[in-house]
């Protein structure tokens, strides 16, 4: 496990959360090994680090569900945005391990989940490239939705320039550099997602799921993501993305433009899903109009390390369009967008 704390530790350090660091460090260094909790982590096969079962964050989120339910009051003091020295939160957190053990053991055997909505950023500007472009209402197809907040980005205002989208409770302003993407009418006439574990954002207890997996020391995240919830209307499926991307793409619409996106998933599916996916996408793309056309964003890892590529595949004409990269929490986007699509 030590390695797989010190691994998540920088991970979470590069992206700004010093809380993160400090307490997986600390985990690191006491892993309480006569746990329940010790005992199911060594039931699990195979990768345990951030590019795996991703048990660091499971238990850093377990451990901050408690604190967002008001289970611990010994570690809700020592949690943002009250202060202390390592030595307080390192006597918290390990009470909180014994204390909370059958609660946490529960915990970890749901994969993370979260629904980092700054990545509309890029959501919103690809929309008004393509909406530019085509003229046409845009349907959208999420893979790997999660609980479907980034489906509503067409809710949100992007605050580059003189802004993008509606004045809005979810407001997002990244870093942005490269040309800016064209103002048009992004309007959108059908919005689904598929996930194999949707959440349901009305429902406390995955509301409280997705609210725990965001790091306690980024406070403006998490207001993010509570106003994206209480706007949150999306419809979500639960099924293999694969299997239910052949439905979507099955019938496409005249003078509607298709849009099918992920948002750091695609790189999870197995390798076999994804030439699927890859194939039913070319085929799909082979039938499209410039009435009826499809766009395929991804926003995935790559080899890399500064970011996520950001890749827009379009139809008719089969052309690959890089749009630039960006963050994995959308603090940045470095758009490389052509003014023109084809």
């Amino acid at each position: 496990m030590q390695a797989a704390f010190l691994s998540q530790a920088e991970s979470c350090e590069a992206l700004d959360s010093l809380l993160m660091g400090r307490l997986l460090r600390l985990l690191a260094d006491h892993w309480p090994e006569d746990t329940a909790l010790a005992a199911k982590c060594a039931t699990f096969e195979g990768d345990i680090s951030p590019k795996g079962h991703s048990l660091p964050l499971r238990i850093a989120g377990g451990l901050h569900a408690l604190v967002l339910q008001g289970k611990d009051a010994g570690l809700t003091a020592v949690y943002p945005p009250n202060k202390s020295d390592d030595r307080d939160l390192q006597n918290a957190v390990l009470i909180a391990l014994r204390t909370h053990d059958a609660f946490l053991t529960d915990w970890i055997t749901h994969a993370p989940q979260t629904n980092e909505v700054r990545r509309s950023a890029v959501l919103i500007a690809t929309a008004h490239l393509l909406a530019d472009r085509f003229g046409l209402p845009i349907k959208l197809s999420e893979l790997g939705a999660s609980a479907g907040l980034n489906l509503m980005f067409d809710q949100f205002h992007l605050d580059i320039g003189e802004g993008y989208g509606p004045q809005s409770t979810v407001a997002l302003s990244p870093q942005w550099t490269g040309p800016l993407p064209p103002t048009a009418n992004a309007t959108i006439s059908n919005r689904r997602g598929v996930d194999l574990n949707p959440l349901n954002s009305a429902n406390p207890e995955d509301a409280l799921r997705l609210q725990s997996y965001l790091w306690a020391d980024q406070e403006e995240r998490l207001h993010r993501t509570q106003a994206a919830i209480a706007l949150n209307t999306a419809e979500l499926d639960q099924d293999d993305a694969i299997s239910w991307l052949d439905h979507r793409l099955s019938a496409p619409n005249a003078n509607e433009l298709h849009m099918v996106y992920s948002t750091v998933a695609w790189q999870y599916f197995p390798e076999e899903r994804q030439s699927h996916g890859t194939s039913l996408m070319e085929a799909a793309g082979a039938q499209a109009t410039e009435t009826a056309p499809l766009a395929w964003l991804t926003y995935e890892a790559d080899d890399i390390p500064h970011g996520a590529a950001l890749t827009l595949r379009l139809w008719p004409g089969n052309h690959t369009i890089p749009l630039g990269r960006a963050d994995f929490h959308g603090r940045w986007v470095e758009w490389q967008a052509p003014a023109k699509l084809p």
